[in-house]
């Protein structure tokens, strides 16, 4: 499939899965058979918030994720580390210039060690460009075994222009569409009654308007706060907005 075909395919795709399967797909072909991808719009000045309001793709073993990403291994990774600083493309080579350079910590070092033991061992790491303080999106090209990162610096000569743009164009593509983390969607009728929030329509305007009792918008303004983890209303449409889960066109 040629570039253009792969982005007008990427530009009709109607999901995060779809369009996650046509990346995982096309990076393969470049060489890059395992990829991570990790974006929040809940970052502070010192972590990318909490973990179960982060958008994680991979197509990593559930027993690499289960430790690098559910036990926190990420937090200390050093290419983590440099995308959470920098923007744009990045070889994996840095992590071995940390290491001879005895500046790497105990922690970067157990994450390098835990790494190379299961088979991460060279790739390149794009960090997209911000759109706000609290976001922030990166992604981890792993290369596919047998292959050292000079030969991954070689793939990326050749072809990482093009790489660069296929996955900016991506992570447009994936921060445009609805997600709901690793908490629980929404049901339509919590993202209705935030939607009339929203809207700036009271308990009782919404109760006439979608023709329930005032005690029913309530329960699921509550269900609504519980499932996105808020303690207000108001912060539920932030939240639910920032996730896309309000406001979406039906399909």
């Amino acid at each position: 499939m040629s570039l253009a075909e792969h982005l007008e395919r990427l530009i009709d795709a109607n999901s995060i899965p779809e369009i996650w399967e046509l990346h995982t797909q096309k990076m393969a072909e470049y060489g890059f058979d395992r990829v991570l991808y990790g974006f929040t719009r809940f970052r502070t000045s010192g972590s990318f918030g909490n973990v179960d309001d982060l958008l994680i793709l991979s197509n990593h073993s559930e027993d690499y994720l289960k430790t690098f990403i559910h036990g926190g291994m990420y937090q200390n990774a050093p290419m983590v580390k440099w995308s959470a600083e920098n923007e744009g493309a990045c070889s994996w080579r840095l992590i071995e210039e940390l290491a001879l350079s005895g500046k790497m910590t105990e922690a970067e070092r157990e994450v390098m060690e835990y790494n190379l033991a299961m088979g991460v061992r060279a790739g390149y790491s794009i960090s997209f460009r911000d759109v706000s303080v609290r976001s922030k999106g990166a992604i981890g090209l792993c290369a596919q075994p047998g292959l050292r990162q000079h030969d991954v610096d070689a793939i990326w000569e050749t072809h990482g222009r093009e790489i660069a743009v296929i996955n900016n164009v991506t992570h447009l593509k994936i921060t445009a569409m609805p997600f709901a983390s690793s908490r629980r969607a929404l049901t339509p009728r919590q993202r209705e009654v935030l939607e009339w929030v929203g809207d700036g329509k009271t308990t009782a305007d919404i109760a006439t308007i979608m023709g329930v009792t005032p005690a029913t918008v309530e329960k699921h303004l509550r269900l609504a706060r519980e499932a996105l983890d808020v303690d207000t209303t108001a912060q539920a449409v932030l939240k639910a907005s920032f996730q896309n889960q309000i406001f979406i066109v039906s399909r």
